[in-house]
């Protein structure tokens, strides 16, 4: 099944990735790992928004936001990453509201871009600030 923005899915090492660049990024911490430029990593890190609760008598579904990946850095740090081909509204505001939750972490939007990094990774917004910039140059 396709998504939205005809993302497919691809299994790696019998993990399950909702897109190529999330399964590449997956790859990119594997290498980083191995090279000890990283401690390690985790899959699929989970959030509650707005907890469960009960609205006129009827349960209403907690809230919630999965990044990515979860990197654990030598240095003790923590980043947590979502791999992101394109943004929607709804999305957005939900990595607002996790930003203003947890303000003492490192939340980061990431994209693929062989033109505008050298890594091949790129935060989100700089991509398409970048993106901008080369259109309007054009």
């Amino acid at each position: 099944m396709k998504s939205k923005y005809n993302a497919r899915k691809i299994t790696v090492d019998g993990i399950r990735f909702d897109s190529k660049d999330e399964a590449r990024y997956y790859e990119y911490l594997k290498k980083l790992k191995a090279k000890g430029l990283i401690e390690n990593f985790e899959l699929q890190p989970k959030f509650t928004l707005i907890p469960a609760f009960v609205y006129k008598g009827e349960k209403e579904r907690p809230a919630t936001y999965t990044l990515d990946f979860l990197i654990y850095n030598i240095d003790g740090t923590e980043i947590y990453v979502d791999v992101k081909g394109d943004s929607t509204p709804q999305g957005e505001l939900k990595f607002k509201m996790l930003k203003h939750l947890h303000p003492d972490m490192d939340f980061r939007w990431i994209s693929r871009s062989l033109k505008y990094s050298e890594s091949g990774w790129i935060d989100f917004k700089e991509l398409k600030k970048k993106r901008r910039e080369s259109k309007k140059n054009a």
